[in-house]
C-alpha cells in the first residue's frame, strides 16, 4: 500500500513511532488539547521542549478495564495500531505527541469508520490547537 505521506513522518518500517514513557501520557493529559470521537478521544501536546520541530509525531495508546478484559482491550489497540497505519496518522504534525483513549465502540465499529474518526480528529487537534494556543497548568505556567 502506498501512501501520500511525507517519508520523514514514517518509522522506517511504516509503523508509527509510539509513546512509551508515562510522564508522556501524564504530560499530554494534563497539558494537552482533546478531541472526542464516537469512538475514542484523542489528546495532543507538543513534544518535549528540547526535542526538534521536525521530530515524526509519537502515538500512545490508552484501553481500561473498564472498556472490555483482556482479549477485547488487545483487539481494539490491534485495531486503533493498525487504523492508524493504514492513514488515518495522514493529519498528524510532526513534533506532536498523541494519546488516542479508546471506547467500547471501538470493538464493533468498522474500520473505515476508524480511519475515518482518526482522520477528522487530526484535523480538529490541528485547528483547535492553532486558534487556542497552548493551555495552562494549574500553576499558571503555559505547556511551552
Amino acid at each position: 500500500m502506498t501512501t501520500d505521506a511525507p517519508a520523514r513522518l514514517l518509522h522506517p518500517h511504516g509503523k508509527p513511532e509510539r509513546l512509551r514513557h508515562r510522564r508522556d501520557f501524564i504530560r499530554a493529559s494534563k497539558l494537552g488539547h482533546r478531541v472526542n470521537a464516537p469512538v475514542f478521544s484523542i489528546q495532543a501536546v507538543p513534544q518535549a521542549p528540547d526535542a526538534p520541530l521536525q521530530n515524526p509525531p509519537r502515538f500512545g495508546f490508552t484501553v481500561t478495564k473498564k472498556v472490555s478484559g483482556a482479549v477485547g482491550r488487545n483487539r481494539i489497540r490491534r485495531r486503533l495500531k493498525e487504523a492508524l497505519r493504514a492513514g488515518g496518522r495522514l493529519g498528524a504534525q510532526p513534533g506532536q505527541d498523541y494519546v488516542v483513549i479508546a471506547r467500547r465502540e471501538a470493538l464493533t465499529a468498522s474500520f473505515a469508520d476508524l480511519i475515518v474518526h482518526m482522520t477528522e480528529s487530526f484535523t480538529r487537534l490541528k485547528s483547535r490547537a492553532a486558534t487556542q494556543g497552548p493551555r495552562k497548568q494549574k500553576d499558571g505556567h503555559s505547556a511551552r
